[in-house]
């Protein structure tokens, strides 16, 4: 019990600070984004992860403080900092990392400890947010603080794994600063994995999500193939899955998006060749393949709508989805938004239908008409494309009223369907 502060309030920072606030924290949630704050202060989540009843408890609690000023972090135990963490001209962007110390660092105290949740390039940690904190504050850690780093595994939406039951990686500066570091997130989370060191931990984050960037650009790069061959690609992985060894399965789609694949590779690549000189040629590669997605659905939707004697330009076109995943509103580097960006550019009449992200976020992607989900819509478009497959879409109606279908997801079924 104490208080904590928790730098972010988005996908991660949220779901840590009120999982933080269920434990017996008082837990002050700081936020630059001043909407966001209010929001929050007013009961209204856009965290799927943690609906609005979740949220008004927290607040109702008294123990959970929205705020955009960092004097309200003064007097506390432990800080988690889950800043977001892009890229700009393709290279790392850790200004907000970098930002979040040097407000913090005035409100570091005796005994405290600060945590990275952020996903970042391995030494970050160390050489970049230790120094930022001990020389603002005048102190220095392990003497005077404790510094850990804790990646993030937040999955958003996923209906079996949350932050409580996902084994968690842990790592600090020193043996004592692990310690403190297990310690906060012990009363909340399941499994804590301790690693050697900060670095270690910061790498394994990044090898997650190159993992599975790469494997996703191995099943589209096949999609591609198979269309050629005259293959089911979904039936040839699904075949291959009941392998019970050496086999994992990966679906392909129109790309990759959100905070994590489109991004944390590329870290990983730019420090190896920062570094050690050297090409993460894998990397290059997958970046080139999922990159290319969302002008590969758009070839293949335009082939579609020839062989019905339709161009693009002109021809209207519903999208179902802009996230970058089901069952969340999340449109950060979403393919969707990127399939829809290069039909409005070759003249198309874009509609999209997107239940679950704000006006806000949806308004900003230009061209684009947002609609809701009827047969008149189905019925009124040129061709419907499955971008991303949010359980809550009506999968009978779209295929009872829509005279084309092209799904990248594999939802739909019927002679009016082609799929990817």
């Amino acid at each position: 019990m104490g208080k904590t502060v928790i730098i972010g309030q988005g996908y991660v920072g949220l779901p840590l600070a009120i999982r933080a606030v269920e434990a017996g924290d008082d837990v002050v949630g700081l936020d630059v984004d001043t909407d966001r704050i209010k929001s929050l202060g007013a009961g209204i989540s856009f965290v799927e992860d943690v609906p609005d009843d979740r949220l008004a408890w927290a607040l109702e609690t008294g123990r959970y403080h929205p705020s955009e000023d960092y004097a309200d972090a003064a007097g506390f135990d432990t800080c988690a900092i889950t800043v977001p963490t892009p890229l700009t001209d393709g290279a790392p962007d850790i200004s907000h990392i970098e930002q979040a110390a040097l407000q913090l660092a005035p409100h570091l105290r005796s005994g405290c400890t600060v945590i990275l949740e952020s996903t970042t390039y391995p030494g970050t940690t160390e050489t970049v947010l230790r120094p930022l904190l001990e020389h603002a504050s005048g102190l220095s850690a392990p003497d005077d603080f404790f510094l850990g780093y804790s990646p993030e595994r937040i999955d958003p939406g996923n209906p079996t794994w949350h932050l409580d039951n996902t084994p968690k990686l842990v790592a600090g500066i020193d043996e004592a600063s692990l310690a403190a570091t297990m310690r906060f997130y012990q009363r909340f989370v399941d499994r804590l994995v301790p690693v050697s060191a900060p670095r270690t931990a910061e790498l394994t984050k990044l090898f997650e999500n190159t993992f599975r960037h790469i494997n996703i650009a191995l099943v589209n790069e096949l999609a591609i193939v198979a269309n050629q061959l005259g293959v089911d690609v979904r039936e040839a992985i699904g075949a291959a899955a009941t392998k019970p060894f050496g086999f994992m399965a990966f679906d392909p789609g129109p790309g990759v998006g959100g905070h994590c694949l489109p991004i944390d590779p590329s870290y990983l690549s730019w420090q190896v060749k920062r570094e050690v000189g050297q090409r993460f040629r894998f990397i290059e590669l997958a970046n080139d393949v999922n990159e290319g997605m969302p002008r590969y659905v758009v070839q293949r939707l335009a082939a579609g709508l020839n062989t019905r004697y339709k161009p693009v330009n002109g021809s209207r076109i519903l999208l179902l989805g802009l996230a970058y995943k089901s069952n969340v509103g999340d449109l950060r580097e979403s393919p969707a938004r990127a399939v829809a960006e290069l039909l409005v550019a070759q003249g198309a009449d874009v509609h999209a239908v997107e239940p679950h992200a704000s006006q806000r976020d949806t308004g900003n992607v230009a061209g684009v008409t947002v609609v809701d989900l009827t047969p008149a819509e189905l019925a009124a478009a040129d061709a419907v494309v499955l971008l991303t497959d949010h359980d809550d879409f009506d999968y009978d109606m779209v295929e009872r009223h829509a005279g084309y279908i092209f799904d990248t997801r594999a939802r739909c079924h019927g002679e009016a369907v082609e799929r990817l």
